[in-house]
C-alpha cells in the first residue's frame, strides 16, 4: 500500500493549501500583506545564511567512534580513554583554512582537523590542522596573519605581496610554509592526510602526575596528495572534490579511520628540552619522544544536513574533561578564549543547546539561561549558585594538574631553549626530503614568490630559507629569478 502523503504545513503547524500561488487582491492584481506563508517563506529565506567563518569556513563532517586500543590510564584518568575496547561517539569536521564557504577544497592550504568526542564526563574537542605546527607561535599575530591570507582591502583578491611580506617579517613561519609548500601541501582527500592536535596539552593520571603531550592522527588509508597542476584541474572541475570523497566514501561503506598516536612528555623534562615545548612552530623529535598507540578514529556516518551539522558544529578547545588541559603553549591559550567568542557571534549564546554541540553520553547542568533561540533546558530550577534548593553544585575535582608561573608580568617573548632558532626545523624538513620532493619544493614555492612585486620582500625571503639551509635558499633565489626574467 502506498503510503499518504504528508501535508506541507507553516512553522506554526498549520496546513498549507497552496504553495504554487501568492494570494492577491484579484486574478491579476498586487499581492497582499495579509499572506503571512509568503512572508514567511521570503523572511526566513532572508535569514538561512549566517556569518560564515573567517577562517577554516569551507569544511565537511562526518559521525563516527573512537576505539581505546592501548592502556594510557597511567598517563591520563579521561574517562573516555580508560581501557582498551571503550569506545565514544564521536563528530569530525575538516576544513581548509583560508577559503570562503564556497571555495574549492583542491587548494594549496592547511586542513583543519577537529574532533568532538561525545564522553560520558562531557564533550572533549581536539581542534587540530593536517600539520604538526603552525606559522606563528603568538595569538597577537594572528588577525595580521589572516588578514595577509585573505582579500586585500583594495583588489579583493588575495595577493602574494601581502602573504610573502608578513613572512618576510616572521621568520617563525618557514618552518610551517615548508610544509605547505611540499608535497603534502595539497591532500588528494581528507581520508589520506594525517590529523595532529598541533598544540601541546597536558594528561594528568588518578595520582595526580602530569605529562604534557602531543597528538598525531595517523591515516590508515594511506597518505595520498596533488601536484600543483593536479590540483589547478581539480578544483575547476570539481570545486567539492574533498566533500564529495567523503560521503562517497562513508555512503559506499568504506569507513575512513585514523590510529591515534601521542607524544609524552613529563613535565619535569619540559624546562631543558633543546626546543621550547609549548612553541607552535617547533615539533618534538619522534627520537626523543616515540609515538605511543592510544585508539582508532573511524568515521562512518554522514549528516543529514549539513548546514544543521557541519556548518553548525562548534568546536571549542576549552572543552576539557577530567584528565585533560591545556599547556603554556601561547596559542592554544589564546584559542581558548577566541574559538567559544566565535561561535557566540555566529551561532548565538545557546549554540552549545544544538544537536551536534550538546552532550550526548552526558546531560549538562549549569546555571545559563535565556538569550538567542534559548530553550531554558533548566526549567524552573534556580540558576544561581550556590543554592538550597538541589543544586546542581561544584564537583570540587579540577579537570587538570596545576601549572607553576614566576617572574613579573608583561610582554614577554617565548623563552629561548638550546636549539630555539626559527630555522633549525625547517632545515631538517627540507634535508629529509629526497632530490624530487626538494625539486618540487622549490618549484612551489618559487612559483608563488616570483608574483611579488618588490625585491626587497623576496631578497628578505629567499634570506630565511638560506638560514634554514644554503641549498634551500639558493634553489629558490634561482627560480624565482628564472620565473621574473
Amino acid at each position: 500500500m502506498s503510503q499518504q502523503p504528508r501535508t506541507l504545513t507553516t512553522e506554526s503547524g498549520a496546513p498549507v493549501a497552496d504553495n504554487q500561488n501568492s494570494q492577491t487582491a484579484g486574478p491579476g492584481g498586487p499581492l497582499l500583506i495579509q499572506d503571512q506563508y509568503l512572508l514567511e517563506k521570503l523572511a526566513r529565506f532572508n535569514r538561512e545564511r549566517i556569518p560564515e567563518r573567517v577562517v577554516h569556513a569551507r569544511g565537511s563532517g562526518a559521525y563516527g567512534r573512537f576505539e581505546v586500543t592501548a592502556d594510557v590510564s597511567r598517563f591520563t584518568k579521561a574517562h573516555f580513554l580508560a581501557e582498551p575496547g571503550r569506545r565514544t561517539e564521536v563528530f569530525a569536521r575538516f576544513s581548509t583554512v583560508a577559503g570562503n564557504l564556497g571555495a574549492a577544497d583542491a587548494v594549496r592550504d592547511p586542513r583543519g582537523f577537529a574532533v568532538k568526542f561525545y564522553t560520558e564526563e562531557g564533550n572533549y574537542d581536539l581542534v587540530g590542522n593536517n600539520t604538526p605546527v603552525f606559522f606563528i607561535k603568538d595569538p597577537l599575530k594572528f588577525p595580521d596573519f589572516i588578514h595577509t591570507q585573505k582579500r586585500d582591502p583594495y583588489t579583493g583578491s588575495q595577493e602574494a605581496d601581502n602573504v610573502w611580506d608578513f613572512w618576510s617579517h616572521s621568520p617563525e613561519a618557514i618552518h610551517q610554509v615548508t610544509w605547505l609548500f611540499g608535497d603534502r601541501g595539497i591532500p588528494a582527500s581528507y581520508r589520506h592526510m594525517d590529523g595532529f592536535g598541533s598544540h601541546t596539552y597536558q594528561w594528568v593520571n588518578a595520582e595526580g602526575a602530569a605529562f604534557w603531550v602531543k597528538y598525531h592522527f595517523k591515516t590508515d588509508q594511506g597518505i595520498r596528495n596533488l601536484t600543483a597542476e593536479a590540483a589547478a584541474e581539480l578544483a575547476g572541475a570539481d570545486p567539492d572534490s574533498h566533500q564529495r570523497d567523503l560521503v562517497n566514501a562513508i555512503d559506499a561503506g568504506v569507513s575512513p579511520s585514523w590510529t591515534l598516536k601521542v607524544q609524552i612528555m613529563p613535565v619535569a623534562e619540559a624546562a631543558t628540552y633543546r626546543f621550547n615545548p609549548f612553541d607552535l612552530t617547533k615539533v618534538w623529535s619522534h627520537a626523543d619522544y616515540p609515538l605511543i598507540e592510544v585508539g582508532r578514529l573511524t568515521l562512518d556516518r554522514n549528516p543529514d544536513n549539513v548546514f544543521a551539522e557541519v556548518e553548525q558544529a562548534a568546536f571549542n578547545p576549552a572543552n576539557f574533561v577530567p584528565g585533560i588541559g591545556p599547556s603554556p603553549d601561547k596559542m592554544l591559550q589564546g584559542r581558548l578564549f577566541a574559538y567559544a567568542d566565535a561561535h557566540r557571534y555566529r551561532l548565538g549564546v545557546n549554540h552549545t543547546q544544538l544537536p551536534v554541540n550538546a552532550p550526548h553520553a552526558a546531560t549538562a547542568r549549569n546555571h545559563g539561561r535565556d538569550g538567542y533561540m534559548a530553550t531554558n533546558p533548566g526549567g524552573r530550577a534556580k540558576n544561581y549558585e550556590p543554592n538550597s534548593f538541589g543544586g546542581p553544585y561544584e564537583s570540587g575535582a579540577p579537570l587538570w594538574a596545576s601549572t607553576e608561573v614566576s617572574g613579573p608580568t608583561g610582554t614577554h617573548p617565548a623563552p629561548l631553549h638550546a636549539q630555539d632558532d626559527d630555522y633549525v626545523q625547517a632545515g631538517d624538513l627540507y634535508r629529509l626530503m629526497t632530490a624530487d620532493e626538494q625539486a618540487r619544493l622549490v618549484a612551489n614555492l618559487a612559483g608563488f614568490l616570483a608574483k611579488v612585486s618588490r625585491d626587497d620582500i623576496i631578497d628578505r625571503v629567499v634570506g630565511h630559507f638560506r638560514a634554514a639551509d644554503r641549498d634551500y635558499g639558493d634553489r629558490l633565489a634561482a627560480a624565482v629569478k628564472e620565473l621574473r626574467a
